[in-house]
């Protein structure tokens, strides 16, 4: 094919994906109600599953710093097209989100001609797993990270005098970027995958560098959770699990690599 070829080729595939993600943004935002008041708006009510959880845990460990009964958190919209921009906005969000297994699919078969037999066979299982670990990321975000920040940040104050009210852009801003932060996150171990593969990574360097990781991810942890040692468990927890299923997957890249060579 020539460049023009390719071209022509790249155009298709990103129509397709773009197709996707409008077709899943369009019903988004048809659902509007359910979009906002329960998904969106969600973590930032006491009703919240997550919030209901952390309440019935912290009473069990007598713990009252987990039980949020009353958030009181006063979302406002200070734009006149504010309401409006933000629907299309997290329609988008939402399009993307949902049709990015598919999104990825299209760039894999865009990439997949250049590629050699045994790099197809992979490749294959790694859109699969990166897709997975992606919505992975996504939900854990949001049924853990994102309630515990937004009841941190949402209910902080320096000073009674001083109520929160937050505007509806801060808090959807809030919400996605964290989101989408750990679903890209859970991408580590596919990261690692390549990064081993081409030689840049090993599993001694990431082994070596575990206690400086596991520090990393404990301030990560208590940055974006309330002040308390049982929300950090929570969300330590994984990170670290992803962490070391990455050092697994370098390994297990460095011994086919030297049974290729052998």
């Amino acid at each position: 094919m020539t460049f023009w070829d390719h071209l022509e080729e790249l155009r298709w595939h990103i129509l397709r994906s773009l197709i996707a993600v409008v077709i899943i943004a369009v019903v988004a935002f048809s659902n509007r109600v359910f979009i906002f008041d329960y998904v969106i708006l969600g973590p930032s009510t006491s009703d919240f599953i997550t919030n209901r959880m952390l309440c019935m845990a912290g009473q069990w460990l007598n713990i009252d710093a987990l039980c949020i009964k009353d958030m009181k958190l006063q979302i406002i919209n200070i734009s006149m097209s504010g309401q409006f921009l933000t629907h299309m906005y997290i329609s988008m969000v939402a399009g993307f989100i949902l049709a990015f297994p598919y999104v990825l699919w299209e760039t894999w078969r865009f990439i997949r001609p250049a590629m050699h037999e045994n790099e197809r066979k992979y490749s294959t299982g790694g859109v699969i797993i990166s897709s997975f670990l992606f919505l992975l990321g996504v939900l854990f975000s949001y049924f853990l990270i994102v309630p515990l920040t937004v009841n941190f940040l949402g209910t902080y104050q320096v000073s009674e005098r001083v109520l929160n009210q937050i505007s509806l852009t801060s808090y959807i801003s809030t919400v996605v970027s964290v989101t989408f932060a750990v679903g890209i996150a859970f991408e580590l171990p596919i990261l690692v995958f390549f990064l081993t593969k081409i030689g840049i990574l090993t599993s001694s360097f990431m082994i070596n560098k575990r206690k400086y990781m596991y520090v990393i991810l404990l301030i990560v942890a208590a940055i974006i959770t309330p002040p308390d040692v049982f929300s950090q468990i929570l969300v330590v927890i994984p990170l670290i699990g992803l962490y070391e299923l990455s050092i697994a997957v370098a390994k297990s890249v460095e011994k086919k690599n030297h049974e290729a060579i052998d």
